[in-house]
């Protein structure tokens, strides 16, 4: 549905107004006079980089948080819901950038977790799957529900929580960063999604990096900047450079850094590698040289992420061989793998990156716990030492270093990850999606440092999904399609066209 097709934004009636909203927290004032208003009938973004306040408003939204002062109005009554379960049977719902689903549980069962049709005192599991069929036919989503969630591809998993927003007739819907995980044929169907929400006259607030995303579905978008309320404006009486400058508080000229680094002599080889367990890699090969950067492109599904995984040994190698300046290497498990120089920064950063119940200092060390052990007792020097050297060099934005990572924003937990793994010393670093849910200011930041490991004659390695990235950041392409090597191109004499065609080669 086209955006005309909807009632003018600026016509339609006002469904939630947040004004003048503060929260602090010990040492850090996370929202100073923020002002949110949302209206039927439209998509509203919100921007800012991370860190700037912009889950914090929406989790005072929501209940999670309970704001300092301010008001929030929600068809036209004052709320103050103590719960996220208040906000949701009231008619707000929020699709999270972090999947928040019951892996081993079905896909109904998550669905309809709390709110199970009954007949008498049972579960009617008949209603409830012909009800979670009935939504899955009217948004288009080819999943059965009777599924395990853990059988879910994590675009799968992102389709079923948009679903679980859907069900709730929800007046508001928060969606953050709903197509980080998303094929381009998945987010045009996301938007169709959020095209039928709008002409049921909800108000959608819409959480995203993808500047061309705001201008495609977007009717207004709201800056916030270091907890501070910047300005509302109508998408279509602004322009991308301004909205970057609006959040960064600078012109920022350049989306990638100048890149000064030369490759040098080969120091990774793979030949003919293959996964054990199919569907998955095969036949993989590949060079990666010191002071490169090299990219892994394709589609959803095309096995990206397992060439990292069987490197770094989370997937067992059935067959081929791993070379490391010349000498044969098989890492058998990550352990292995940080032994022979190796690093990974996964995708799943919440489930498989951090431990979000503790502080910065343990994520920050704990890949490389041994080297602080003197005469058989922790140094507390050097582990505060190096701690700082993360927060510093990564920029991160945090009260201290005992601070929870859990409760840093999705960026500043992804440049803890990023120097943890510095810390070890690899000479191959492998980041799988390594900019997903990071602000623009945050992403030129960690494109400057990949560029900077280069310069050291660190090997890098990028899977990602975003075109422009990697046509920006890399030195040499390796394609992939359907598990295979399609081709590896020179990024400077290539085209997204070309890559494209090799993306579907095998399919």
């Amino acid at each position: 549905m086209a955006q005309s097709e909807a009632k003018p934004a600026a016509a339609a009636p006002v469904l939630l107004t947040m004004h003048d909203v503060h929260k602090a927290f010990p040492g850090v004032k996370a929202l100073d006079g923020v002002n949110l208003q949302v209206r039927a009938h439209s998509v509203h973004a919100l921007m800012g980089e991370n860190g700037a306040g912009k889950s914090t408003l929406l989790k005072c939204l929501f209940g999670i948080y309970a704001k300092d002062s301010g008001s929030i109005r929600f068809l036209d009554q004052e709320v103050n819901f103590k719960t996220a379960k208040e906000a949701l049977e009231a008619g707000i719902s929020m699709v999270h950038q972090e999947l928040n689903l019951v892996r081993q549980s079905s896909v109904m069962d998550n669905l309809w977790l709390g709110r199970y049709p009954k007949k008498g005192p049972f579960i009617d599991h008949k209603k409830m799957y012909a009800d979670t069929r009935a939504i899955f036919d009217e948004l288009d989503i080819d999943i059965d529900p009777k599924q395990k969630v853990a059988r879910l591809t994590v675009s799968e998993m992102q389709m079923l929580e948009i679903a679980k927003a859907f069900s709730y007739d929800a007046k508001i819907v928060i969606m953050d960063e709903p197509t980080s995980s998303l094929s381009e044929k998945e987010v045009a169907h996301l938007f169709n999604i959020i095209a039928k929400l709008k002409a049921r006259g909800c108000g959608i607030v819409y959480i995203s990096h993808k500047m061309d995303e705001i201008f495609k579905i977007c009717d207004e978008v709201t800056v916030l900047r270091d907890g501070k309320w910047i300005d509302t404006v109508p998408v279509a009486q602004t322009s991308m450079d301004e909205l970057v400058a609006k959040m960064v508080g600078r012109s920022l000229t350049q989306r990638f850094p100048a890149k000064d680094n030369h490759p040098g002599e080969v120091i990774l080889e793979v030949a003919g590698l293959t996964a054990k367990n199919q569907p998955s890699i095969q036949d993989v090969h590949f060079e990666l040289r010191q002071g490169e950067i090299l990219g892994i492109g394709g589609l959803v599904g095309a096995k990206r992420t397992d060439i990292v995984e069987t490197l770094f040994g989370i997937r067992e190698q059935k067959s081929g061989s791993v070379k490391v300046h010349g000498k044969a290497v098989r890492n058998k498990t990550p352990l292995d793998a940080i032994r022979n120089g190796f690093a990974l920064v996964t995708e799943e950063r919440r489930s498989t990156g951090i431990f979000a119940g503790l502080d910065i200092s343990f994520n920050s060390l704990v890949s490389n716990m041994r080297r602080y052990v003197k005469l058989g007792l922790l140094s507390s020097k050097d582990m505060h030492k190096d701690t700082q050297w993360v927060i510093d060099s990564m920029r991160v934005k945090t009260p201290s270093q005992k601070t929870r990572i859990g409760s840093l924003s999705g960026g500043n937990q992804q440049k803890v990850i990023i120097g943890r793994w510095l810390l070890t010393g690899p000479e191959i670093l492998m980041l799988d999606e390594p900019t997903r849910g990071i602000d623009v200011g945050a992403k030129f930041e960690i494109y400057q440092l990949i560029v900077e490991l280069a310069k050291r004659n660190k090997g890098v390695i990028i899977i990602s999904s975003e075109m422009p990235e990697l046509m920006g950041i890399t030195d040499r392409i390796v394609v992939m399609s359907a598990g295979r090597v399609a081709g590896i191109v020179d990024t400077a004499k290539t085209s997204q066209e070309e890559i494209l065609q090799l993306s579907a080669k095998y399919l």
